[in-house]
């Protein structure tokens, strides 16, 4: 029996999303206090790859100026843009309450 091997696809980056398909408002609430670490973006590192804006499960990162910016009343501190960002630019850091 013969693998099914698929057709090798090619993309232009024009075809990525600039934003997500619903504000977050939207589908999440707002965090009720349960979060114990949060990200926090270090703006002179920023290089505006995007990578946590498309990596996060929430859709709370939003990319203004080239630069990421975070909605932290959405945030459940997952902690997922800090391990995707290759320049270092994203660290988690305790809750403030």
């Amino acid at each position: 029996m013969k693998p099914y091997i698929r057709e090798k696809k090619s993309f232009d980056f024009s075809e990525v999303p600039k934003n997500t398909s619903f504000e977050a408002g939207y589908l999440v609430t707002v965090n009720s206090g349960w979060r114990s670490i949060r990200p926090v973006i270090n703006q002179d590192k920023c290089v505006g790859c995007e990578q946590c804006y498309l990596y996060c499960p929430d859709g709370v990162i939003s990319i203004k100026n080239k630069k990421a910016e975070i909605d932290y009343d959405f945030c459940k501190g997952c902690g997922i843009c800090a391990g995707i960002c290759r320049v270092g630019a994203i660290e988690t850091e305790a809750e403030r309450k």
